[in-house]
């Protein structure tokens, strides 16, 4: 290779003296390049106490993967100097400017591989830079922990707090998500009361104040709740609307699957010489709101209100509170919605379905939070949409092998990090 070229590459790589490009080996067979750099510097500073012009005891040989250079993976090899400083006794190994110290792979490299793994599954990620997954996973731990302690939380006023799950079975992670700024703070393994006073004691450790925090949104959970009023004392807890109304449609499923079973000659009596693909097209009417009926079903739901079925009387419950919490957000009072709120329980007490009785009971027993909720149209809407990304990043994935490593995916993309290292193909990125 001519002079002209070894130095081409030195600039391209980056490097300053003393490091350069003393060779370049191609080989297209493997398709594959190899950068040997050479340091010349015969004295240099002492890497532990700094103490200038020390002389170089021995040289080892060290090697990294390196972004590729047009379509050949390239490598860099170099013969690193170890230090004798005659101020502080050691002998140190010098760090190299396009590497982390114990890495095998160069910060650029490092860079992209995170990168990529923000927007697809690491073992696809893997397939593309044409390594394995778990260095990948290693390098994504080590990055987003050093950027997470880097994190401030000052200023979280309005928490989210969700479960999802981890693996089948009872395996579930806690994640906590500031709802203004829209980004996760919190990721923890299980379930219960504990989690939320982690929670509160991170909160405090990145400079936050649970104390400053006024509203913690929350499906009905008694753990989160019993967690919420321990470590966050000034907080106002809100019932998600999405997950009230969500068991409300649980309690009317269950009330038309009950009358199917139940209830099927009746059933079969109120349909007579109805198409038998009526019960499929009630069924899906009954789920959808009425913007997204089909002809058939909206035929099936107008058959439905006329008839006599426990389902049509559930059916309704379900609207009635759905046009509760619609009002609610209309007139925006909170004696208004308790109202509303206590005329819907009263009915639902006395529907004479069972699954109805059981959700007012549910709702009374949390009255003054699901009011509130409805009042200041606070939703877990964006905490539910980031764990249906976790869900669809780990189904892609074929799971996770940790915890840890399913914790810090969900760090690496929900958290927002600001301290994470640049796309090294994006504009003005450091090299």
């Amino acid at each position: 290779m001519s002079v002209g070229v070894e130095a081409l590459f030195t600039s391209a790589l980056g490097l300053q003296l003393p490091w350069v490009v003393e060779d370049v080996k191609l080989d297209t067979d493997k398709r594959r390049i190899d950068f040997e750099i050479g340091c010349q510097g015969k004295a240099m500073a002492c890497p532990a106490c700094k103490a200038a012009a020390q002389p170089v005891h021995d040289r080892l040989r060290r090697s990294w993967r390196h972004l590729d250079f047009f379509q050949f993976e390239a490598w860099l090899h170099c013969e690193v100097p170890r230090i004798a400083c005659a101020g502080c006794g050691k002998t140190t190994q010098t760090p190299v400017p396009w590497a982390r110290p114990g890495s095998g792979f160069t910060a650029a490299f490092e860079a992209l591989a995170l990168a990529l793994c923000r927007e697809l599954p690491v073992r696809q990620a893997a397939k593309l830079l044409r390594c394995a997954d778990k260095p990948l996973w290693r390098r994504i731990e080590f990055y987003v922990g050093k950027a997470c302690a880097l994190e401030s939380f000052a200023g979280v006023r309005t928490v989210g707090i969700d479960e999802t799950s981890l693996r089948r079975g009872q395996n579930y992670t806690t994640v906590a998500h500031d709802l203004e700024a829209k980004r996760l703070l919190f990721a923890t393994v299980g379930r219960d009361h504990q989690t939320v006073l982690d929670f509160a004691a991170d909160l405090k450790a990145h400079g936050g104040d649970p104390a400053a925090v006024r509203h913690v949104c929350m499906d009905m959970s008694a753990a989160y709740a019993k967690g919420t009023a321990m470590a966050l004392p000034q907080a106002q807890i809100s019932y998600d609307r999405f997950h009230v109304i969500a068991m409300a449609s649980e309690a009317m499923d269950q009330v038309r699957r009950a009358e199917m079973r139940d209830d099927a000659p009746a059933v079969r009596s109120a349909l007579g010489d109805n198409d038998r693909k009526m019960l499929t097209r009630l069924m899906w009417g009954m789920r959808r709101n009425p913007s997204g009926w089909s002809r058939a079903q909206t035929n099936a739901m107008h058959w439905l209100q006329h008839s006599t079925l426990k389902s049509a009387r559930a059916w309704r419950l379900k609207v009635a509170l759905q046009a509760v919490y619609a009002a609610a957000r209309a007139h925006d009072s909170l004696e208004q919605a308790s109202t509303d709120l206590r005329s819907w329980l009263g009915w639902a007490r006395r529907s004479r379905l069972e699954p109805f009785k059981k959700l007012a009971s549910t709702i009374k027993d949390r009255f003054e939070a699901t009011a509130r909720g409805m009042v200041e149209h606070r939703s877990n809407a964006y905490v539910e949409a980031m764990n249906g990304l976790l869900q669809q990043a780990k189904r892609a994935a074929r799971g996770f092998r940790t915890p840890a490593n399913f914790i810090a995916i969900a760090y690496l993309r929900m958290s927002k990090l600001t301290h994470l290292p640049a796309h090294p193909f994006s504009p003005g990125a450091a090299r």
